[in-house]
């Protein structure tokens, strides 16, 4: 049953990532090149010039073409296949019943924990923002903050179940309910504790920065939105004979 979940997982991720990168190509790119092009024109203004950079290995056509596609592919077939192994196992563990409603309230919550935190924390930023010395600080800490957040829902989740356990009436409403409050709590206090970063230069234009941003939020949310409802078309019969059997 894994094996044939984890084909299925990877298969969905891979059409979830047809969908992230037309979002990606249609909104997100235009964002890539407005940036790329105040920083050239930043650059021009304080008398910089290109004669002595290094030479394009990759051309800006085919990073936004052929690369965006590989890369986002192989990301979300990525995903898939870790999403499928994951849904192996907290299914019939978590009060849910149904394995299309497991799959959409797993790819919720990996929602939650993977993008939404880290991104209200650490939000993307596009070229020309950022000192290139604090780049690998400013990935560690993204990558802990997702770490963080994964663990302190591993920990709502956990708490959900053992306040179903012990709970006589059994509202699982109220379970999530109180699990949502967990997550939230241990979530804020990750990042009242990890530092700030903001290294946004002060004439950068606002407009920009904010559209660059919901790019990149919107191609996690369709990349997250299309894997959760097109596994949970794809596990379903799976689980389905796994049940008669």
């Amino acid at each position: 049953m894994v094996r044939s979940l984890l084909v299925r997982g990877m298969i969905a991720g891979f059409l979830a990532s047809l969908l992230a990168f037309a979002f990606a190509r249609v909104v997100g790119e235009p964002q890539v090149a407005q940036a790329i092009a105040f920083e050239e024109q930043a650059a021009h203004e304080m008398g910089g010039s290109h004669a002595h950079e290094m030479p394009e290995l990759v051309s800006r056509d085919v990073q936004a073409g052929l690369g965006l596609f590989v890369g986002v592919a192989v990301f979300g077939s990525a995903l898939g296949g870790l999403f499928s192994l994951t849904y192996a196992f907290v299914y019939g563990r978590i009060g849910v019943p149904g394995a299309r409603a497991t799959a959409v309230l797993l790819a919720l919550l990996g929602f939650i924990a993977i993008v939404l935190v880290p991104f209200l924390k650490y939000p993307p930023n596009p070229p020309a923002v950022g000192d290139p010395s604090t780049i690998g600080l400013r990935t560690a800490l993204f990558f802990t903050m997702i770490g963080v957040s994964l663990v302190a829902m591993g920990a709502a989740v956990a708490g959900a179940r053992k306040i179903g356990q012990l709970s006589a009436q059994g509202d699982a409403w109220a379970h999530w309910l109180g699990a949502a409050a967990i997550f939230v709590v241990l979530a804020v206090l990750a990042q009242a504790a990890l530092p700030d970063i903001d290294e946004v230069p002060g004439h950068y234009p606002a407009t920009l920065l904010w559209r660059y941003r919901m790019a990149a939020f919107g191609m996690q949310a369709v990349l997250w939105g299309a894997l959760g409802l097109i596994f949970a078309a794809l596990a379903q019969p799976v689980m389905t004979r796994r049940a008669v059997r």
